[in-house]
């Protein structure tokens, strides 16, 4: 079998389709969590044949899994940390991204690594010389898609590979690669291509609490937090990847709240990022920096970079972590060191935090716990996820659904086949790719304007090409963001299941954190288009655009507070545009 893009069509239809099949259906197995792990789960499930619901309580990919350092990584400081397991299969998985599962999404990105002193080059070389080892034991995934050798360079070497270096702050560096991916993209194109195998994929969906016969956990109910109605989804097992919601699983159990669930507690570990321009620094390579409490990235995104990360503990507001002045002032500081012209916080495009999952240990310092993952079976007929790292999702993905199909008693199902599957948009990428030129001149676009569609859509770039033929007045590039077409905000709630302008604005587009107006300026035009696709009038447009803005003044004012409590206290300022007129006790006791 193989899934198609029409199939995996996230449209208003589609959502309507999908809710009917939730109140109407037995599933195999429900999945709790619209992050890339559930998303990744959902497709496992459905690709081995089993019937799945997915169930996200806010947008998909609206935590953690759209807002990571977008790196798809082994990870060099697991290394040191002698965690060789954790990074042979991440960079197993590595090779499978980059190769056959999304060429179009993960693409190689080149890193320069400083060498402080000229007695450390022995050091660091031995550790990046095993990270290309490791990898050329698990292969690429894919012939033709491996990544260059690390080589060492000398101070004059490492300056020229990124410009704005202090010659003084190093005696020499090491370049090496990795993999750079979108990750909120990534994680809907999960879920799309979830939906092409037959999931019943529904985002704005919150499970309130798990439905029970007996002991046995029989399914879920969730709350479409569109239309305020409530859903009994029955299963024959949930399978629960909600991230940093996760020890809410045990209070839904009925047991105390904090108490973590199966045996497992999960700790929510904030990092931040700083997006500037890329003509701010000079540099054609990403950078990383040894701080003294972790490792510190500075990556070219496109027309930006990406600065980040903090590695602090967060116990305040999961859904809207915020970032605090101290926060942005700890990555300027440890950035400028090695920079030749500082940044200042006026040079700041966008800021994002992100929480991830860690499971607890004993290590006061977050930097220091796992990021392994574990599953555990709380209850019959409820399995559940925790922990684990972006890159490493669809063996994660695995797991999950091994268990689940362990505690449903569905011995019939096959292994997990993700390995060998594409995602929506892969196949036939390089053919594509290979005939941009041809493909630019046929839709009167510029070449690089359809590379940077095959770069986010792949294959399903001729979907949005064949819009913009019906339509050429798309073909504009978007109000307050030229970055984009404005064809890609009409596409995402045609076909990609964005249900409210943030959605559009902050993870189909980046245009939230890509833009200093913070796609305030692009807010008002946005809504104006989509209101046809989305079934919007005047008010619900006026309304739509509100929320947003009142976000973005929420996140300023948090980014101008002097510490976690205060950030926490600002970003609560503005609701979350989805069911702002929710029961504050169900809301309590929920995912998400």
């Amino acid at each position: 079998m193989t899934a198609s893009g029409s199939a995996g069509r996230l449209d208003p239809d589609r959502r309507r389709h999908d809710l009917g099949r939730l109140a109407s259906e037995r599933f195999d197995l429900v999945v709790v969590g619209g992050g890339v792990t559930g998303c990744g789960a959902a497709l496992d499930a459905a690709s081995r044949g089993l019937s799945v619901a997915l169930v996200e309580a806010r947008d998909w990919a609206a935590g953690t899994s759209s807002r990571s350092s977008k790196l798809i990584h082994g990870g060099l400081r697991y290394l040191e940390q002698r965690d060789f397991g954790l990074v042979r299969e991440a960079l197993a998985e590595r090779g499978l991204l980059l190769g056959r599962l999304a060429p179009h999404l993960v693409r190689p990105v080149p890193i320069v690594l400083p060498v402080p002193h000229h007695w450390q080059r022995a050091y660091y070389g031995a550790g990046v010389a095993l990270y290309d080892l490791l990898a050329g034991l698990v292969g690429v995934g894919s012939a033709g898609r491996g990544l260059p050798r690390h080589r060492h360079l000398s101070r004059r070497g490492a300056v020229a590979e990124f410009g704005s270096l202090r010659a003084d702050a190093l005696a020499g560096a090491i370049k090496y690669w990795d993999g750079q991916v979108d990750d909120a993209r990534y994680t809907l194109t999960l879920a799309r291509t979830a939906a092409a195998y037959g999931a019943a994929a529904v985002s704005s969906a919150r499970v309130t609490r798990l439905l029970r016969s007996g002991e046995r956990v029989v399914g879920v109910v969730a709350r479409d937090l569109e239309s305020g109605t409530e859903i009994e989804v029955r299963a024959r097992c949930v399978a629960a990847a909600t991230g940093v919601w996760s020890d809410d699983v045990g209070t839904m159990l009925g047991g105390p709240a904090g108490t973590g669930s199966g045996g497992l507690r999960v700790r929510a570990s904030k990092g931040i990022h700083l997006v500037v321009p890329r003509g701010r620094l000079r540099g054609g390579a990403g950078l990383i920096l040894r701080t003294p409490s972790s490792v510190l990235f500075v990556l070219p995104w496109g027309r930006h970079w990406i600065i980040g990360t903090t590695d602090t503990d967060w116990a305040l507001d999961r859904a809207h972590p915020a970032a605090s002045s101290r926060d942005i002032r700890y990555l300027l500081d440890q950035v400028n060191q090695v920079l030749a012209e500082p940044l200042r916080t006026a040079d700041i495009e966008g800021v994002y935090a992100g929480l991830r999952p860690l499971l607890s240990g004993e290590s006061d310092a977050t930097s220091a716990l796992s990021r392994e993952h574990a599953v555990v079976a709380p209850a019959p007929g409820l399995v559940l996820i925790a922990g684990g790292k972006y890159t490493t999702y669809r063996v994660m993905a695995a797991d999950l659904v091994d268990a689940a199909v362990r505690a449903a008693g569905l011995d019939w199902a096959p292994a997990s086949r993700t390995r060998w599957l594409p995602l929506l948009g892969a196949r036939g990428f390089d053919r594509l790719w290979a005939d941009r030129a041809s493909l630019a001149r046929r839709h009167g676009l510029p070449v690089g304007r359809v590379e940077h569609l095959l770069h986010r859509y792949g294959t399903l770039a001729t979907e949005v090409l064949a819009l913009i033929d019906e339509r050429p007045a798309l073909a504009a590039p978007l109000a307050g963001a030229p970055d984009y077409l404005t064809v890609e905000a009409w596409y995402a709630a045609a076909a990609e299941g964005a249900l409210h302008l943030d959605d559009i604005l902050t993870r189909r587009t980046r245009v939230s954190v890509q833009t200093a107006h913070r796609g305030v300026s692009s807010a008002a035009g946005v809504a104006e288009l989509v209101a046809p696709v989305l079934g919007w009038d005047a008010a619900a447009v006026r309304r739509e655009v509100a929320h947003y803005r009142a976000r973005v003044e929420a996140e300023r004012e948090s980014q101008r507070m002097p510490d976690d409590r205060t950030a926490d206290a600002a970003r609560l300022g503005a609701p979350d545009v989805r069911g702002t007129g929710r029961d504050p006790v169900s809301e309590s006791v929920s995912l998400g």
